[in-house]
């Protein structure tokens, strides 16, 4: 039994030994071997490694993937106008040197990115207050994007990473600024309403003056017309009662006291104080005669 028990426990240590010899190196990852506290190798081909048991021999993983380095604060940079603007980055990287990068930030990627934020921003605030505003929103976006990319491939090199990408996620003024710009274009946008009213406010009196115009015109070249018809149709009636008046005077003389009474008698309301055998009712009293004989009248309405 106690040869059975030793067995065991001799395979127990050898296979614990084993284990402690072996190791997989996944394909996103970068396995560091140190041996005694120093860097022996770098594995970066995935599979089963080998190695010393500890403590001759330890094994760290890194992280070989693109990993993102975003804007943690935002800060205002100031332009060549002295505009300020808020700038949101980020930044795309990896492992080149792991060597380098254990060096210099150990195993702990965050070590990396607390030293690195401060590196991008200042390349931003050396590129930004070279260019305006407007070539940071529109014109020069992508050439500010990449000269910072080559600024930062020189300066990272020291932390054993390359830069893969740089990229602005967004551009904007500060409060105050924003809010003065938002009004400045209110105003721009009500003074372009308001010439475009005046410009149509003067096309429709233009537009009305024309009508007006035209209206008169008509109005004038219609009443020339219609005086123009009744003068004709007034020398031809003249022209009839002359004739009719030639043919017999009494006829005349009856037409003419027709008219008179027509005139007389416009209105129910006129009143006349009158001699009836006055001459004026001469032609109502059938006393005038036309071509011998007598002319009829009615008697007067009383």
């Amino acid at each position: 039994m106690n040869r059975i028990g030793f067995y065991i426990a001799a395979g127990l240590l050898a296979l614990m030994i084993l284990s402690s010899t072996v190791f997989v190196v996944d394909q996103r990852q970068l396995a560091v071997i140190y041996a005694l506290g120093e860097i022996k190798e770098v594995v970066s081909e995935p599979g089963l490694k080998f190695k010393l048991p500890p403590p001759f021999q330890n094994v760290v993983f890194l992280d070989k993937r693109v990993q993102t380095l975003d804007s943690q604060e935002s800060r205002p940079i100031f332009t060549a106008e002295k505009k300020s603007l808020i700038i949101d980055w980020l930044v795309k990287w990896r492992i080149s040197e792991s060597r380098q990068f254990i060096r210099n930030n150990g195993t702990d990627i965050r070590n990396l990115e607390g030293r690195l934020i401060p590196v991008v921003q200042a390349a931003f605030n050396e590129e930004i207050t070279r260019r305006t505003v407007r070539g940071v929103l529109a014109g020069e976006r992508d050439k500010v994007m990449q000269d910072v990319r080559k600024r930062l491939e020189e300066e990272v090199k020291a932390f054993g990473i390359e830069i893969v990408d740089v990229r602005i996620k967004r551009v904007d003024f500060v409060a105050d600024i924003t809010d003065s710009v938002y009004r400045r274009m209110e105003s721009e946008r009500k003074q372009v309403a308001n010439e475009l009213r005046s410009q149509g406010g003067a096309e429709g009196e233009k537009i009305r003056a024309d009508a007006d115009r035209q209206r008169e015109v008509i109005i004038a070249e219609a009443y020339r017309d219609a005086q123009k018809l009744k003068g004709e149709g007034d020398a031809k009636a003249s022209a009839l009662y002359a004739d009719s008046f030639g043919r017999d005077a009494n006829f005349a003389q009856f037409y003419r006291s027709l008219d008179a009474y027509r005139a007389a008698f416009r209105n129910r309301s006129d009143m006349m104080v009158l001699d009836p055998s006055s001459d004026f009712f001469k032609a109502m009293r059938g006393s005038g005669t036309a071509a011998g004989g007598a002319v009829a009248a009615p008697a007067p309405r009383r």
